[in-house]
């Protein structure tokens, strides 16, 4: 038999070296080991239940702020307008104030020329014409004096409705001021939320790594793959909608062209206040450093692709058109989500219906355009946008 060269030149010592058999208690250790880390396992995964449970009431929350907000922005650009009418009413009134002033001017300047007024007794018996002049002069005075009177009455009553519009104005200016407190007290509540949204956030993210290291490193790579996978058939799925959605129900050629318009941005970040007829925008406070959606923004953007323009609110979103059935939906009708389901004063958030019981929607802030489910226990209603 020959010996193969390796084996040959191997020490003795070294081929009858073997790894220690483990104890009894080295399994024992090694379950206990298990078993420590499958409990702080569980306690991490009720902490993040937890969280996350936080996170949609949060969301919720700043869904309605951000919605009022965005509310009270378009009732404060209509209350502008408002002044801005008062304020040209004052100064039309202003002017014809002043025209019917000169008016009056002109009326006395002649008659002072004409020489029409009253005359004393001796220009009565020696004036020209005699007596029968100065008749003929006197009715021609009364006939002046009724339109000197008519001149004034205009003057007052063009002095009266400047007055009123004056006081119009001056109401229309408080209320401008009002809804822009009103408008910055929203604003204020909304960027309060979305502070608490982000910290959450951080720290759902924080504990999320903790959970990482506390699974070790092959845990840690399955979770990993989960991810990879779940956004790899998520980026599968966008990039199938995006060129052609199956589950797109017929509808009108307008609710077509919406869904597939907000289709187009899946993966888009949320961002407070953005999104405009143009697509998405740079949004405010909490959004200012983000080019994304809000979720009334991405319906503006969409809706506006088809030829209907809404504003950026969810307030007058869900009046743009008629209500429909949850069973007749068509791609492109826009679902309603609110606290109160009997209120839809409680509105807070709103997605573009693209079949199969799905819509598109900005969600929240961390999160991006996305594929999701209507049957919710928030939904509301449905409307169709008519212009």
């Amino acid at each position: 038999m020959v010996v193969p060269v390796a084996a040959q030149a191997m020490p003795a010592a070294a081929r009858t070296v073997r790894k220690p058999v483990p104890s009894a208690d080295d399994v024992a250790k090694g379950k206990q080991d298990v078993r420590a880390k499958a409990e702080a396992v569980g306690r991490a995964k009720a902490l993040l239940a937890q969280a996350d449970g936080e996170l949609d009431r949060l969301a919720v929350a700043a869904e309605v702020a951000v919605e009022r907000y965005n509310g009270e922005r378009v009732k404060l650009e209509r209350s502008q307008q408002a002044y801005r009418a008062a304020q040209q009413r004052v100064t039309d009134a202003q002017q014809r104030y002043a025209d019917t002033q000169g008016q009056l001017a002109s009326f006395a300047a002649d008659a002072y020329r004409q020489n029409t007024g009253y005359e004393p007794w001796a220009v009565v018996l020696a004036g020209e014409g005699g007596p029968q002049g100065f008749m003929d002069r006197a009715g021609m005075v009364q006939i002046l004096a009724r339109q000197r009177t008519e001149i004034i009455k205009r003057v007052e009553a063009s002095r009266n409705v400047a007055d009123v519009f004056r006081r119009e104005a001056k109401q229309a200016y408080q209320d401008q001021q009002a809804q822009t407190e009103r408008a910055d007290e929203a604003k204020s509540a909304a960027q309060k939320i979305l502070d608490q949204q982000k910290t959450l956030v951080d720290q759902i993210n924080a504990q999320k790594k903790q959970l990482e290291q506390t699974l070790g490193a092959a845990r840690a790579r399955a979770a990993d793959l989960a991810q990879r996978r779940a956004a790899a058939l998520e980026a599968a799925e966008a990039t199938k909608a995006r060129h052609d959605f199956p589950g797109l129900p017929a509808g009108s050629e307008q609710g077509v062209i919406a869904a597939r318009a907000a289709l187009r941005w899946l993966g888009t970040p949320y961002s407070w206040g953005g999104g405009d007829t143009e697509g998405p925008t740079y949004g405010i406070d909490q959004g200012a450093d983000t080019i994304g959606f809000d979720c009334s923004g991405l319906v503006l953007y969409a809706w506006n692709k088809a030829g209907i323009r809404l504003d950026h609110w969810t307030g007058t979103q869900w009046t743009s058109g008629p209500h429909v059935p949850l069973g007749r939906l068509r791609a492109g009708d826009l679902v309603f989500f609110a606290r109160d389901t009997s209120d839809p004063d409680t509105i807070h958030h709103v997605g573009i219906y693209i079949g199969r019981g799905r819509m598109v929607e900005a969600p929240y802030t961390g999160a991006t355009v996305r594929i999701s489910s209507i049957w919710r226990g928030d939904l509301i209603g449905a409307t169709r946008p008519a212009g």
